[in-house]
């Protein structure tokens, strides 16, 4: 699979912080659909076509972890990398044990991120 075939969608309520994660993803091939809240995603029909998800936390309305629980409750594979400036270790414990691959703390690292989305989508090359 390439990175130009994938799509990741990023969801997160600060425009400044969509706007810097899908340069950086399209830097490195990646097609990026972004969305400023969980019930814009949702309501897209994205999900079909999304293959990796980049999702914060806090956010009005839906916040991630709500997300995550009702993708999971409906059957979604699809893998959850969490970025999100409240990195409490509730919020962690929550978002890890409910299947997410990583919880990065705002701000992250480039490379790091772009590695995790890698490691996610290409799963049997670890």
């Amino acid at each position: 699979m390439t990175a130009t075939s994938c799509v990741i969608s990023i969801i997160d309520d600060d425009e400044s912080i969509r706007t810097a994660t899908k340069r950086l993803l399209n830097s490195v091939g990646y097609a990026v659909e972004s969305y400023a809240s969980a019930e814009l995603f949702l309501a897209s029909g994205a999900l079909s076509r999304t293959e990796c998800l980049i999702l914060d936390i806090r956010m009005p309305g839906m916040n991630g972890l709500e997300l995550q629980r009702q993708l999971n409750a409906a059957g979604s594979c699809v893998p959850i990398v969490f970025v999100s400036a409240h990195d409490d270790k509730i919020n962690r414990r929550k978002a890890i044990q409910g299947g997410a691959i990583e919880f990065f703390r705002k701000p992250f690292h480039a490379n790091a991120l772009v590695a995790c989305i890698q490691r996610a989508l290409n799963p049997r090359k670890e």
